[in-house]
């Protein structure tokens, strides 16, 4: 595993190189906003966006009316999220830190989304960082992945079929998804039980 201060050093590098090539959010958080998070917080809430770099998901969410609070080891893509989010930067609370040891505060949050980032030691503590009833929106890539050009190649970033739905076990599962196309990856919404 390359260590924090190397991973902190390639994503710098990566948000300098194309700071514009991190703007659009995936597709997969539009969806699930309208068929499971409006539904649940018609009225927004607080988010959690664990490396969530240049920050696309996070603003995204800020103009449907959500605080959020940004999570990422790389200061270049803080940064960046900080300039992105214009004046919605008052509705996000940017944090650099590393992720590979994060630790749920006493703060839990409405919803917790983790968007290609995947460490799975972490799960635990990401399930205690949701309230109860919360929701938890992630997608990553799966070991499909090494089978198509580009992505990570490194399997210790790659989730084995099947996995994310043991990773949440003992949530309640709305949607499931692993797909096979430009991409190999794995989605889910799944809550927090009351």
């Amino acid at each position: 595993m390359p260590s924090a201060s190397t991973e902190r050093e390639r994503w710098n590098q990566k948000y300098g190189e194309s700071p514009g090539a991190w703007l659009e959010p995936d597709p997969f958080l539009a969806r699930a906003f309208s068929e499971y998070i409006q539904p649940l917080f018609p009225h927004g809430g607080s988010a959690l966006d664990l490396a969530g770099g240049a920050g696309r998901h996070s603003i995204w969410l800020a103009k449907q009316g959500w605080d959020v609070t940004l999570i990422d080891l790389s200061e270049t893509g803080v940064e960046l999220a900080r300039q992105n989010a214009g004046p919605l930067a008052a509705h996000i609370h940017f944090v650099i830190d590393d992720l590979t040891q994060f630790r749920a505060s006493q703060t839990q949050f409405d919803l917790v989304m983790g968007f290609f980032y995947l460490e799975r030691k972490i799960f635990p503590e990401i399930v205690k960082a949701l309230r109860p009833g919360g929701l938890l929106l992630y997608k990553t890539y799966t070991t499909d992945q090494l089978k198509l050009p580009g992505g990570p190649k490194d399997a210790s970033h790659l989730l084995a079929p099947g996995e994310l739905l043991r990773l949440v076990g003992g949530m309640r599962v709305l949607h499931d998804r692993e797909v096979v196309a430009e991409k190999a990856t794995a989605e889910i919404v799944a809550t927090k039980h009351e």
